[in-house]
């Protein structure tokens, strides 16, 4: 799947959340959705290996081991979201939205694990990360070792 793709699964996923997002346009959430990751609408610019990175940082690397792998999401929580992204990017993230960040916060913990869920199935998170070298370079960030 592409970033492009990541990305249109992500506003789906937010927009079916149970928040206040179900009238947003979906262009709207997916122009949100690739801010927040720090890229463009169409996926351009954006990093998954810096959200992995990020994820590290928080001391939150079991979430993503968990939604790397086959088996079953772990949750996050909207104060997890918060430590990896920082409150300014919420909070920008929500009022580019016109929601209140609770609504965001809850919305995010449904998209953002499927968005790095779905780029690891099938070997996508290998190519968007820049192939085998790309990924042994995150992985070698991820664990200290460089």
């Amino acid at each position: 799947m592409d970033m492009a793709q990541l990305l249109k699964l992500g506003a789906q996923l937010f927009s079916e959340s149970g928040t206040n997002a179900g009238h947003l346009a979906q262009d709207d959430i997916i122009g949100a959705l690739a801010s927040l990751l720090g890229g463009n609408a169409d996926g351009s610019g954006i990093d998954l290996g810096s959200i992995l990175e990020s994820l590290n940082g928080a001391g939150l690397m079991e979430l993503a081991q968990s939604w790397l792998g086959d088996g079953a999401n772990a949750p996050i929580s909207g104060e997890q979201l918060t430590q990896v992204f920082g409150q300014q990017k919420i909070d920008g993230f929500a009022r580019q939205l016109g929601l209140q960040q609770a609504d965001a916060e809850a919305g995010l913990t449904q998209a953002i694990p499927a968005i790095l869920d779905s780029a690891s199935s099938g070997g996508s998170l290998l190519e968007l990360a820049g192939g085998p070298q790309g990924i042994m370079g995150m992985i070698s960030k991820l664990f200290g070792k460089s």
